[in-house]
């Protein structure tokens, strides 16, 4: 019953406030701070997701996740290196690919571009560049011709559409001499999004050998079924090997984007602490004035026989209902907005005219976004308790409070 009682009293005085404007001023600015707070990091939370989920489904889904190359030439029985990398746990595919280090030129405009030859009934266990690229452009590949796909912005760049021809320059062996040149056809385009559509294009793996002058492919990629054990596989396999080569896997190449989001989301949270502490200042002080502008009743109360417990429980009711809301709100109104957030960001850009995220940059063009339930439950609970031990210290004061003093004055 005393319980009950503390409860109802808190509840009173909660609605109670609106005697007294300032107080209730100040209690509306603590679950507007924490509301925003809140809001805001959900959709932080979301946006890193967003971020993670892209990186391992459209960028290191192209991008190999270990490969081999050959210190020079080519690499030896690439087959039997193939057949090693497949048989190894956690290693679900292996390829051929020649890769060519150039720059794509027609007329003034020019590019540097890594050309990669593979073999097209292959490259699909490895990469999920065939979901990218139309089936007419992904079977022309098959042929041994001077055809090439090129990336949507690589093209746009270049001024160059399907059915034309590009110039592709390799470097000589020799320094001393002029680049060599290689007419290509553009058979078709890609839009992965990002660094990728600026960089990459794809042609026939044995036309590539031709080109470099090469026997035959001058790596081979593999796909791990965890992307965090790519590194130890590819160094297991590579050291088995007699021959001379160079040892690669997508963290040495796109590792700092992954580390650059994990140390978003680790400063979020860090942000979340701060931004909800801020918030609960304001709770603090909303509380103190509630204290004192409730003396004479709280005296009353002591004097009828109430218990220092039930009056600071009373004014953690306040405190707690307060953040409650504010948390609520919060959650409801960031789950919201992170839903539909790569959409809002989109409609600001067409309506503001401003590119937030640029493709030449970051290795995606657009905002995205992936909403949690463990995160939203994450941020709300955390910020809740943050309020609820912010309630504690002015509850305990007032619970502290002498009848006879109280009354005096």
């Amino acid at each position: 019953m005393a319980k009950g009682l503390a409860l109802q009293i808190g509840w009173r005085f909660l609605r109670g406030r609106n005697n007294n404007g300032f107080v209730s001023f100040i209690s509306l600015s603590s679950v507007v701070g924490i509301t925003l707070g809140v809001t805001v990091l959900i959709m932080v939370l979301s946006a890193m997701n967003g971020f993670e989920r892209e990186l391992k489904e459209r960028l290191l889904a192209v991008v190999p996740h270990g490969e081999f190359v050959a210190a020079a030439g080519t690499l030896d029985d690439w087959q039997k290196l193939a057949a090693e990398a497949r048989a190894e746990p956690g290693v679900e595919a292996a390829a051929p690919a020649v890769l060519i280090q150039g720059l794509l030129q027609r007329g003034d405009g020019m590019k540097p571009v890594s050309l990669r030859g593979i073999d097209i009934e292959q490259e699909g266990t490895v990469s999920a560049a065939p979901q990218f690229i139309d089936a007419a452009a992904w079977q022309s590949l098959q042929e041994n011709q001077a055809n090439v796909v090129l990336g949507a912005a690589l093209a746009q760049h270049l001024n160059v559409d399907v059915g034309e021809r590009v110039s592709l320059l390799i470097p000589a062996p020799d320094a001393r001499q002029a680049p060599r040149r290689q007419i290509l056809t553009v058979t078709g385009l890609f839009k992965m999004g990002g660094e990728i559509d600026n960089s990459i294009a794809f042609t026939n793996i044995d036309f590539a050998a031709k080109v470099m002058g090469v026997a035959g492919p001058t790596s081979v990629r593999i796909k791990v079924s965890n992307l965090f054990d790519a590194p130890g596989l590819v160094r297991t396999i590579g050291f088995r090997q007699s021959q001379y080569m160079m040892l690669e896997d997508w963290t040495r190449t796109q590792g700092h984007l992954y580390s650059d989001i994990q140390l978003v989301r680790m400063l979020t949270y860090l942000v979340l602490v701060l931004v909800v502490a801020v918030a609960s200042f304001n709770i603090i002080c909303s509380l103190v004035m509630a204290v004192r502008d409730k003396q004479a009743e709280i005296a009353i109360l002591r004097t009828m026989g109430m218990s220092q417990s039930s009056v600071l429980t009373s004014f953690m009711v306040q405190g707690a209902v307060t953040g409650a809301v504010g948390c609520l709100l919060g959650a409801a109104i960031g789950s919201l907005l992170a839903w539909r957030l790569s959409e809002l960001v989109g409609w600001i850009e067409s309506t503001m005219g401003i590119t937030i995220l640029s493709g030449d940059v970051y290795f995606i063009d657009f905002l995205p976004s992936q909403l949690q339930l463990s995160d939203v439950l994450l941020v709300t609970v955390l910020a809740f308790i943050v309020t609820l031990v912010a309630t504690w210290y002015p509850a305990w004061q007032a619970s502290r409070l002498k009848p006879v003093e109280a009354l005096h004055r």
